[in-house]
């Protein structure tokens, strides 16, 4: 397939809310703008639709032949008979696929409902209930029967759909006779005329109307999405987001950022979530941008150097991750070249605050193209050579960690919000950029501080409220229409700096309040902590429960002069001084009744498998603390509590 971007040589303008309307009205003025232009790229089969096709290679799909594919996809859903206000499911990795049935569906006045692929069975039986879902949308006939344990669940669906073709039926069959709901492998086994590709060309031109005069009867203020939050405790709840809500929200975030057409987007953080949806989905269409998707995590090293993205959107683990390697790396080179990435890093640090006027030019500038060709460009290299700009979110991102990839030339706008909000609050602009704050409000949001230090803010963003949840919706969004953001926060210099979370403190015995999330993040900027949780909650001190790196253990326990084949000292009372004492530097900064006394180490990482984690890869506190309710009492025992 011939990638056609070359075509379009000047910059195209992004479609506004205005012109758009609604989200499958973004989609279509996209096609009619830019048909030729290249919209996604993908790897998967070679011949023939790229669902039908039997050998995985890299491949392109121009905006028309999206269109082709998302018409295909509104076929399908009418002929399993879904119609406007139907909630469907969609459970796909990133793909093409998934935007496709999101528009279809979209297109027909129905409201999509994104689950994560690798989520917990009984988290998504409870979606599917509370959302009253028709229809399942997955990857592949496998991971249908991994679905066995919510049998019961989907035997209320309309119809279940697998992106996996069947050519046998035989195991289809046996889906469908144990779901007692039709099993439809996409396109291959729905008995239809219509859907042959054939037949469906014959009639493109009435679908093609009948998908411009369906998208103009939808409401730009009717629901368009319920996204489940993945609370950290108790049941998620639905958040209701309208067209009006997304299409606002993308637009003022490529306002405050400005996306080109001629970027392009490696796609890899779950479009379940509404940071990549909105930042690697709507903002590219929007502005005509062109999007990648990689194949995994796993092979997103060798995915950045093939697809050479312009933008990346991420989260900190992965800056997190890159940081380690190469602090590792360091550990076995000389000094001379250990001394030369700290210079290179300082550096290119001062020369981005040079260049964001922060700092007058000094001398030592003189220094950076021998120092960014020698080490800069090749670390830069290995991201794939092409980054213009890393979008960061999701979680806080270190000081140290930004500083260090801005000081290799690196270009970081931290942002912040939450799902309830769009999701986009505020981030930060190129020109005026401080990547130790989460940016500048996002044009038209209005923001309120309480006397608590709460962020409230009013704006076309705020979502309608929770699904099926009013108590939920009257707790978070007050009678004037604020929204409780639940962040601490503060605004110096029109940068927002976010400083805790309102419930999340631990209250000590002593009457001493402490924001965890500050200390874990400080723990974990030395890459031998890879998760942390602090305890001490009506306790008289501090405590945490913290899992060491493992691929460092046998350094770890070197240093502390135990065999790392002993997995049994992990409690060895040298190696927990040792590790505390560590801890007590990294947290230096913190007052003395925020210092870590004393510590259980583990080597088992927290997951989303184990339930310790939620889909966003937030800590479950009480899951947590329950399932290490006796290692906590061990922390404490032999103390006495004040009278």
């Amino acid at each position: 397939m011939k990638n056609n971007s070359t075509l379009y040589k000047k910059e195209v303008e992004p479609i506004s809310p205005e012109s758009a309307v609604t989200l499958p009205g973004l989609f279509f003025k996209r096609v009619q703008a830019t048909p030729d232009k290249t919209a996604y790229h993908y790897y998967g089969y070679s011949e023939g639709s790229y669902t039908d096709s039997r050998t995985k290679s890299w491949h392109v799909l121009t905006w028309s032949e999206a269109y082709y594919e998302v018409l295909r996809w509104r076929s399908l859903f009418q002929k399993l008979g879904l119609k406007a206000e139907d909630n469907i499911a969609i459970m796909l990795k990133n793909c093409p696929d998934w935007i496709f049935s999101e528009q279809a569906a979209l297109s027909l006045g129905m409201v999509v409902v994104p689950l994560y692929p690798n989520d917990r069975a009984e988290n998504i039986a409870y979606i599917l209930d509370d959302a009253k879902i028709k229809l399942l949308i997955v990857e592949n006939n496998e991971q249908i029967k991994s679905l066995s344990l919510i049998n019961y669940q989907l035997q209320k669906l309309s119809a279940l759909i697998s992106l996996e073709k069947d050519d046998s039926s035989s195991l289809r069959n046996k889906l469908q006779n144990d779901l007692k709901i039709p099993v439809v492998d996409s396109f291959g086994n729905l008995s239809s005329d219509d859907l042959h590709p054939e037949q469906f060309q014959h009639n493109l031109s009435l679908r093609e109307n009948s998908f411009q005069q369906s998208s103009l009867n939808i409401a730009p203020d009717s629901l368009a999405t319920i996204v489940y939050t993945s609370g950290t405790t108790g049941k998620p709840k639905g958040v209701m987001l309208s067209h009006a809500n997304i299409l606002y929200d993308t637009w003022a975030s490529i306002s405050a950022v400005p996306c080109r057409s001629d970027d392009k987007f490696l796609s890899f953080l779950p479009l379940s979530h509404m940071f990549e949806r909105t930042a690697g989905y709507y903002i590219p269409m929007m502005a005509g941008a062109e999007v990648a998707y990689a194949r995994s995590v796993d092979l997103l090293a060798i995915d950045l150097q093939t697809i050479k993205p312009t933008v990346l959107v991420t989260v900190p683990r992965i800056f997190e991750r890159v940081h380690q390697k190469i602090t590792q790396q360091l550990k076995n080179k000389s000094p001379l070249v250990t001394n030369l990435f700290k210079l290179t890093i300082k550096i290119g640090w001062k020369r981005f605050l040079h260049h964001q006027h922060k700092q007058s030019w000094f001398p030592g500038l003189l220094l950076w193209p021998l120092l960014n060709k020698m080490l800069a460009e090749k670390v830069m290299a290995k991201l794939g050579g092409n980054l213009r700009l890393a979008i960061s979110g999701g979680a806080p991102l270190a000081n140290e960690i930004a500083q260090f990839f801005i000081g290799l030339g690196l270009t970081i706008t931290q942002g912040y919000g939450m799902t309830e909000a769009g999701p986009v609050i505020s981030t930060n602009k190129l020109e005026d950029n401080d990547p130790f704050s989460v940016g500048q409000i996002l044009p038209g949001i209005k923001t309120h501080f309480e006397n608590n230090g709460e962020l409230l803010i009013k704006a076309q963003n705020v979502m309608q409220g929770y699904w099926n949840n009013d108590i939920a919706t009257k707790n978070i969004i007050n009678s004037d229409g604020w929204l409780h953001t639940g962040d601490k926060a503060e605004l110096r210099n029109d940068h927002l700096y976010i400083t805790g979370r309102v419930k999340e403190i631990l209250v000590l015995s002593n009457g001493e309040k402490v924001p965890p999330a500050d200390l874990e993040m400080a723990i974990c900027s030395d890459p031998v902590f890879q998760q942390a949780i602090v305890i001490g909650e009506a306790k008289p001190y501090l405590s945490a429960i913290v899992v060491l790196n493992e691929e460092m253990w046998h350094d770890i326990a070197n240093e502390a002069h135990i065999n790392s084949l002993e997995k049994d000292d992990l409690q060895n009372k040298k190696l927990c001084t040792m590790v505390t004492k560590k801890i007590s530097s990294l947290l230096s900064s913190f007052p003395g009744y925020e210092q870590i006394r004393r510590v259980k180490l583990i080597l088992s990482p927290w997951t989303i498998n184990n339930g310790m984690l939620t889909p966003t890869m937030k800590l479950k506190r009480n899951k947590i603390v329950a399932n290490y309710k006796e290692d906590i009492d061990n922390l404490y025992a032999g103390h006495i509590p004040a009278l």
